[in-house]
């Protein structure tokens, strides 16, 4: 296939473009295989421009085309004075960007405008990897393999064998036959075989068996993650799934598992193979059920801020009604807060903690990893930051291309779609506001992270697990966004100038008053619009997304005595 066929027309005159905070521009447009571009005719002579104005923007960073055409106009044959068709005709295209850009472009004639919406349309759903744009990008100066790999297995379970010998490094995925969302090595508790794991991943939906995902070394307790457990309609057990999760108790008498969907949700999951685990199977572990939205919840509520937030005609009161009802900041809080749990048996209550939901790609990853945050001062540095999302969503498998195909513009019903990644980075937004200090980098490489997940020239978020990214090679055929960010130059403008290592446990606090919608800088924020005047101030009025009793019950961390 090539791509080429799928431009209809590659190159409009006198295209006039409007991008947010930028002035209109007015140029040639040019549909090339993976981008739109537009070279401002006004800028003069372009030796003597260095801020050269233009539109150079990827197909796969749209989200939504919309187009509109008006009539053909009837002119006067200046030879002959009769009217006569022709085709002055123009229409707009309004491109839709997964960063939540609205770019609208007035383009001079009908047939013009609709064959850029067919070709941008057709080349900004495409879904074949191998054609995507990180397989093109060539940036001078860089050489493939830069960045790869980022924090490997292996030198995780280097750092933590200095402190513990009672985990092992296991290749028992080492061909992703046991688990394609694996990574082809996983930790493990020593004293459990290759065969315990085979068989204990048997039981576990999707081959999702307990690994270990975060150990904290100050009082030698481990957070690990999974899939559900398969018992099925009619309840059955297996011994070695047993076996692992008592062995990763270590000397703990007792630990926690973490599940993120409610009771009844996890009993009517039996009924399709799946459940929770049984007090009488799994006498030394208390489930305890945090539910979390997920899948098409989650998505709808991104949907329903992105209209909200850019509907410039909603007075305070119902722009205020309608931000509770997206529900944005309820997963926001909800996820903080469940967190700070996970991070409180880990901390205060020196418990060993499992955390699963159905598959474990989503929910469960979430909250791994800000727990890590909460925990660990390593994390929240930029390296260590770096390392926490290429362990705990790229090798634990966070399916990125299904998840990201679509951003908050899409008004048909998700397929697979789900901003469990855009929930992460808001959720660090507001650890960061909440401890200014605390972090090593700033809102910017939020904002790059966001941008890069939904669209990049780079590999890093390509794919949907490792596997995949092994039978793409795209370790050896794409450049590395962790090599392009660390780059000296690029780095300072991420990192945080008022940070101050902190080594203690960063509690989030989810009372209202703590929380806020995440606005952005305007060159790159990603969760809301550039707001319009005066409803900027009705980001600080967070009061009126939780209930009275919400709000006078709201702890700064929930206990876990009160469970």
């Amino acid at each position: 296939m090539e791509l080429s066929d799928l431009i209809q027309t590659s190159q409009v005159e006198n295209v006039r473009v409007h991008c947010p905070f930028k002035p209109p521009m007015i140029g040639t447009l040019c549909v090339s295989s993976h981008h739109l571009l537009l070279c401002d005719a006004s800028v003069g002579d372009r030796d003597k421009r260095e801020d050269i104005a233009e539109l150079w923007l990827l197909h796969c960073a749209v989200d939504k085309v919309e187009k509109s055409v008006q009539n053909i106009g009837r002119l006067q044959n200046t030879e002959n004075g009769q009217e006569m068709d022709v085709e002055s005709g123009s229409g707009t295209v309004t491109l839709r960007c997964k960063d939540l850009r609205v770019i609208h472009m007035e383009i001079p004639g009908m047939e013009e405008t609709l064959n850029i919406a067919r070709s941008v349309q057709a080349l900004s759903s495409l879904d074949i990897v191998t054609l995507s744009y990180p397989f093109f990008f060539r940036p001078p100066g860089y050489s493939l393999g830069h960045g790869w790999p980022r924090d490997t297995m292996e030198n995780f379970y280097h750092k933590m064998r200095a402190e513990t010998d009672d985990w092992r490094l296991s290749e028992v995925n080492l061909d992703f036959k046991i688990c394609p969302s694996y990574p082809a090595k996983v930790i493990v508790p020593r004293i459990c075989s290759d065969e315990t794991l085979q068989k204990a991943a048997a039981f576990r939906q999707a081959g999702r068996f307990p690994v270990l995902s975060y150990y904290h070394s100050a009082n030698q307790t481990a957070l690990l993650r999974s899939a559900q457990p398969l018992f099925g309609t009619a309840p059955h057990h297996c011994k070695h799934d047993e076996a692992l999760l008592n062995a990763a108790l270590m000397e703990q008498s007792s630990g926690f598992i973490i599940d993120t969907r409610s009771a009844q949700e996890a009993k009517q999951a039996r009924n399709e193979g799946g459940g929770t685990e049984s007090k009488s199977r799994y006498r030394n572990w208390r489930v305890l059920h945090r539910p979390l939205e997920r899948g098409h919840a989650l998505q709808d509520s991104l949907v329903r801020l992105v209209v909200t937030c850019y509907d410039p005609s909603i007075g305070m009161t119902r722009w205020l009604s309608k931000l509770q009802a997206a529900r944005w900041l309820s997963h926001v809080k909800e996820a903080l807060s469940t967190a700070g749990l996970i991070a409180e048996c880990i901390e205060r209550e020196c418990a060993n903690v499992l955390v699963h939901g159905e598959d474990g790609t989503d929910n469960t990853l979430l909250l791994t990893s800000l727990a890590q945050l909460i925990l660990c001062p390593e994390s929240r540095t930029m390296d260590g930051f770096q390392d926490l999302i290429e362990r705990e969503w790229l090798q634990a498998g966070h399916p990125f291309q299904l998840r990201c195909a679509q951003s908050g513009w899409s008004q048909s019903r998700a397929q697979q779609e789900s901003p469990h990644f855009l929930l992460f980075l808001d959720c660090c937004w507001q650890l960061g506001r909440q401890f200014p200090r605390a972090l090593e980098f700033n809102e910017r490489f939020l904002c790059t992270l966001a941008t890069h997940a939904y669209s990049s020239e780079y590999g890093s978020f390509l794919c949907n697990n490792e596997k995949e990214r092994c039978q793409y090679e795209v370790q050896d055929r794409t450049h590395s966004l962790w090599g392009h960010l660390n780059q000296p130059k690029e780095r300072q403008q991420l990192l945080n100038p008022i940070y101050q290592e902190n080594p203690l446990v960063i509690w989030p606090s989810v009372a209202p008053q703590s929380l806020q919608l995440w606005a952005g800088e305007a060159s790159c924020k990603i969760i809301t619009r550039y707001l319009l005047y005066s409803s900027c101030f009705c980001m600080q009025v967070v009061y009126s997304m939780y209930t009275a009793a919400e709000y006078f019950g709201a702890l700064d961390t929930l206990s876990i005595s009160s469970i």
